[in-house]
């Protein structure tokens, strides 16, 4: 049986590598050996299109299962090759924030439908719209282990961090007690610039201990690889940027006490 570990990877700033470090981190944790599911509760279905999942042509996918009606084990779709299990958007979840409204429970659905399975997994990473509507609301709920932030390393990449902590504390108070900021993932960081410098600076003293050793830098290869629909894993597993994903899967890993097997301890 699986750890059932439940993260949610969020940032209502879009562009930061929020489904990049969805897809990548989920890729590199399967490759040391953990059964990974991404859920992806973004309308825009960048998740799924990076996994080379047409939206249009599914059957299903979250929003089924959010509204009650498709069970998610029916709706969740396994690559043997990048050894992920996805449970996919599609356009139908446009226009699941104003259904889930009438709903009951309506901040917690995605909790309840991830429950009964997160013993079949040892990781669930959550990828979130880059919004604080309602959708966000659920994956902040169901985020029973933490979240992950991705933080750009750019001009401005503090600028709503503030309002997302709000956001996280009002959920915390109003509707799940035990929410906990997991840890900080710097992205698209660019050694060449002092201003990047200046940003890991700024969120290590916001962040302290929280913030992860590893960080992503700028990459083609990394942008590059979504329009292949692979993971940098698969796609270019030699580059800086798959470094870096494998770097900060065992990062966590080892923080959350599990064994990197020796055997794939290289990239």
């Amino acid at each position: 049986m699986g750890l059932g570990k439940i993260y949610t990877i969020v940032n209502q700033k879009g562009g930061v590598g929020k489904t990049t470090t969805a897809i990548n981190l989920g890729a590199y944790l399967a490759y040391f050996g953990q059964k990974v599911l991404i859920v992806d509760i973004d309308p825009q279905a960048n998740a799924t299109s990076c996994l080379g999942v047409d939206r249009h042509t599914i059957g299903g996918g979250t929003y089924e299962v959010l509204i009650g009606a498709q069970p998610i084990l029916t709706q969740i779709l396994h690559n043997p090759r990048f050894k992920l299990s996805l449970l996919p958007s599609t356009p139908a979840l446009a226009g699941a924030e104003i259904e889930l409204i009438d709903l009951p429970n309506r901040e917690r659905r995605l909790a309840q439908v991830l429950e009964p399975i997160a013993s079949r997994y040892d990781y669930i990473l959550i990828d979130c719209p880059p919004s604080l509507g309602l959708l966000t609301v659920n994956g902040l709920v169901a985020a029973k282990d933490g979240i992950l932030i991705p933080v750009q390393c750019e001009y401005l990449a503090l600028e709503g961090l503030g309002q997302l902590t709000q956001t996280i504390n009002r959920i915390k108070y109003s509707l799940f007690p035990e929410l906990e900021i997991r840890g900080v993932i710097l992205t698209m960081y660019d050694g060449r610039t002092n201003l990047a410098a200046d940003v890991v600076q700024e969120v290590q003293r916001v962040f302290g201990k929280q913030v992860f050793e590893s960080v992503v830098p700028r990459s083609i290869r990394l942008a590059e690889a979504p329009s292949y629909g692979m993971p940098i894993s698969v796609f270019a597993p030699d580059s800086t940027g798959a470094h870096s994903y494998a770097a900060l899967a065992k990062e966590l890993l080892i923080s959350d006490d599990v064994q990197v097997p020796i055997t794939q301890e290289a990239n």
